[in-house]
């Protein structure tokens, strides 16, 4: 029990180190990786296999996130002419939607194709392939975004690499998260 508590004390100490750091992304450093991967991403998000490869970069002016009261990134974009509220996700491959957004967005959820396997922070759940018109940060905006409605298991929407890897780059500090076109 002893030896169990000092592993846990050791992972926490290393996760409080690692979130002081600066973490930067650069797609001319990792595009091709992008392009590779069949996706897994972290809790809260879903393990997915979605195409990540850019067809058009992003425009638009640089735009800044302040890092909430939880220490998350939480983003206000606009998607397709709508509001929606996402957590700024680095380990999720995809742009993910709750069916809540997703209907707000004029989607129907009940007449999509769920045909993807992912897994949520609540489990293993299914998902459905949609395309996104645009999704805009502050001006930060990507036209054409791959994008999954997860079906059930998704507490909120989850801004991923789908938008996030079409940026020139993105950087995230100890106050901050910049998203440049």
């Amino acid at each position: 029990m002893l030896r169990l508590a000092a592993v846990g004390l050791v992972g926490a100490i290393s996760a409080a180190a690692a979130a002081q750091t600066v973490i930067s992304y650069s797609r001319a450093h990792d595009s091709a990786s992008l392009r590779d991967s069949q996706g897994v991403a972290s809790a809260p998000g879903a393990q997915q296999a979605v195409d990540v490869a850019a067809t058009e970069p992003a425009q638009g002016a640089a735009a800044q996130v302040v890092k909430a009261a939880d220490g998350h990134y939480w983003a206000e974009a606009n998607v397709n002419g709508h509001e929606v509220k996402f957590l700024i996700d680095t380990g999720a491959t995809a742009v993910s939607l709750t069916t809540d957004d997703a209907r707000r967005l004029g989607l129907e959820p009940a007449s999509l194709d769920y045909n993807a396997k992912v897994i949520t922070a609540s489990g293993p759940a299914r998902a459905a392939r949609v395309k996104l018109d645009s999704i805009s940060v502050a001006g930060a905006q990507v036209r054409d975004v791959d994008a999954l409605v997860i079906e059930n298991g998704l507490q909120t929407s989850l801004l991923g690499m789908t938008y996030l890897g079409r940026l020139s780059q993105f950087e995230a500090t100890q106050t901050g998260m910049i998203l440049r076109p």
